[in-house]
């Protein structure tokens, strides 16, 4: 029988978690954090509302040990969430708009402030925002929320939930998951800004959204000396830059930003930086960090937390990671179909760790004949008709529209990233769908980063990605000398090894290949990346996607365990092949 244990991280925690400012990439000083102690209750939909049942700790999913409630709640797709808190405003916070926003609510949600219904949302991955201006007030407020989830039960972004958990399949979760908070401004605000460095041509370009047509004012600083002050009064602004550091994973400079409009005032950085595909020496197909070809060394990063599930139980637990990847000697980290705080991506942009990043997987039920057997096999099926949609659980109408918006709204979210260097639409097969077209599509909203538009396999021809990205875990690792694209070997690995005492499902694991001894794990390590990665480096391979950080639930395949307590691996000796992991000049 299948028995688990509910691990705690070694992180502290405290009554109002994650209340650091959650959007260092758009920052005003404005700001109130909702996160701490709410009540809930959960009720069967055929149900009516008979009162709140406890509390809980936001933004912690029910179904979390860090959330506070009883071991083994779940909220099913036949139940109702329910949320309810107060809170205070002090005079001075008030503007002229108030806004709230949600990091994440999975998967659908109504919000109701002081009585009045300001807004409903769909979709369990992606932020939203919605306008609060007249209806809180200085002083005691109400916020009620209710929430409905049908997890894997329909079409919608669901990436590894599964109500029947097991293997590479994990616990649902639901309810509030990222930080709520809110945020006041004047009538004349800042509403959004897009930041493209370009080192081509030694400028930075800004684009802004205002409220009103009235002159911007933008500083680009260095430790608080001014680089650059300019006045802009229409919506886009070229930016000279001399005497510049480029980013880089070994040097990962970051200049600050900082924009008035009127009197709203908002921080910002970026980095000077170029993702491309290059040739080298060779003639092979590279892929390019500021114009010179750079092998990426990366691993799969699912984002998954033993106490917090997809939450972290802290800023300093988000930090943890990316700063143990980087202490490996790993470059890049592929965050797999699932979207962090902002903060995570800050990590990685001050850390300087390369982001591969997933779309979150959604669609019905995938033919596993045709994601699965026959790509073991390399045949590709095709994915760009109806007749062809419901192989890969793809036949709703409404499920393609809705991920292909939730995918607008994930690239513009994420856009100023600067260590995000390649895009990630669909994986394995999973909810795959007109994937060269929606590539087309993706390259001409964000013309600056790379696109693995098939991770896997089901590939669609040598004109739908810039990659040719292979997953290989139960055969020898090989490489097409003749290959035109730039090949990727974007998951491979996944050495397993029991952890006594830190494993969720003792007696239920899985992985690719076990191994009972740290010793044998490490060695078994070390001959994977010196007799298959290795050799293939001046053949073309490009990058390499290790599985992965931690373990998660049933999979026992990490650098670490669930708990983030046993770091499994010598650092020092898988430092050493990741530097090893070269593209010669």
């Amino acid at each position: 029988m299948k028995r688990h244990i509910r691990l705690n991280t070694p992180f502290e925690t405290t009554d109002i978690p994650l209340s650091e400012y959650p959007r260092p990439q758009f920052q005003r000083d404005s700001y109130v954090t909702l996160n701490g102690k709410w009540q809930y209750a959960i009720y069967r939909n055929s149900e009516r509302f008979d009162g709140y049942q406890g509390d809980i700790l936001v933004p912690y999913s029910p179904e979390s040990l860090l959330s506070g409630l009883p071991e083994g709640t779940m909220v099913t797709p036949q139940d109702v969430l329910y949320y309810h808190r107060t809170f205070t405003l002090p005079e001075d916070f008030l503007k002229d708009k108030t806004f709230i926003h949600f990091g994440a609510v999975d998967y659908e949600c109504k919000v109701t402030v002081n009585g009045t219904l300001i807004g409903e949302h769909a979709g369990g991955y992606t932020p939203f925002t919605m306008d609060l201006s007249g209806v809180v007030h200085a002083g005691e407020n109400t916020i009620d929320v209710v929430v409905t989830d049908p997890s894997d039960t329909s079409y919608h972004a669901r990436a590894k939930q599964a109500t029947k958990s097991g293997g590479i399949w994990y616990t649902p979760q639901s309810g509030i998951w990222q930080s709520v908070w809110l945020e006041s401004v004047p009538a004349t605000y800042l509403k959004d800004v897009t930041i493209i460095p370009d080192i081509d041509n030694d400028c930075v370009v800004v684009k802004l959204d205002k409220s009103s047509d009235v002159t911007a004012e933008i500083i680009v600083a260095d430790n608080g000396v001014t680089k650059a002050k300019v006045s802009c009064d229409r919506d886009t602004a070229t930016i000279s830059m001399t005497d510049y550091e480029l980013w880089c994973p070994e040097n990962p400079k970051l200049y600050d930003l900082v924009i008035k409009v009127g009197d709203d005032i908002v921080k910002s950085y970026f980095g000077m930086r170029k993702f491309s595909v290059v040739t080298d020496k060779m003639g092979f197909k590279r892929l390019g960090l500021n114009n010179k070809p750079y092998f990426h060394t990366g691993v799969l990063d699912q984002g998954y937390w033993s106490d917090g599930m997809l939450t972290p139980p802290s800023n300093s637990a988000l930090e943890y990671d990316v700063k143990l990847v980087k202490s490996m000697g790993f470059n890049m980290i592929r965050k797999h179909i699932k979207i962090e705080p902002l903060r995570w991506y800050y990590h990685c942009d001050k850390e300087g760790i390369l982001v591969w990043q997933d779309m979150v997987s959604g669609g019905e039920k995938y033919g596993l004949l045709y994601i699965g057997f026959l790509a073991f096999f390399e045949y590709h099926v095709k994915d760009d008709s109806p007749s062809q949609y419901k192989k890969f659980g793809r036949q709703n109408a409404d499920g393609r529209a809705e991920f292909e918006r939730e995918l607008r709204e994930t690239m513009n979210y994420l856009k100023n990233v600067v260590s995000l260097s390649v895009w990630v639409p669909f994986n394995e097969g999973w909810g795959q769908f007109d994937s060269v077209r929606i590539t087309k599509e993706m390259k001409e909203i964000d013309p600056t980063r790379i696109i693995d538009s098939v991770s896997g396999w089901n590939d669609q021809g040598k004109n739908s990605s810039d990659l040719k990205s292979r997953h290989i875990y139960f055969k020898p690792i090989t490489k097409p000398f003749r290959e035109k694209r730039c090949y990727v070997l974007s998951e491979f690995g996944g050495y397993s090894l029991p952890t006594e005492n830190h494993m969720y499902s003792p007696d239920k694991i899985f992985g690719y290949r076990v191994y009972r001894k740290p010793e044998s794990l490490a060695k078994g390590f070390k001959n994977l990346y010196e007799k298959s990665i290795m050799p293939l480096i001046d053949r073309g391979l490009s990058a390499t996607v290790y599985t992965q950080v931690s373990d998660v639930e049933e999979e026992i395949n990490g650098l670490i365990t669930y708990d983030r307590k046993v770091v499994k691996f010598p650092i020092d000796m898988v430092k050493k092949l990741n530097e090893q992991l070269k593209i010669k000049d």
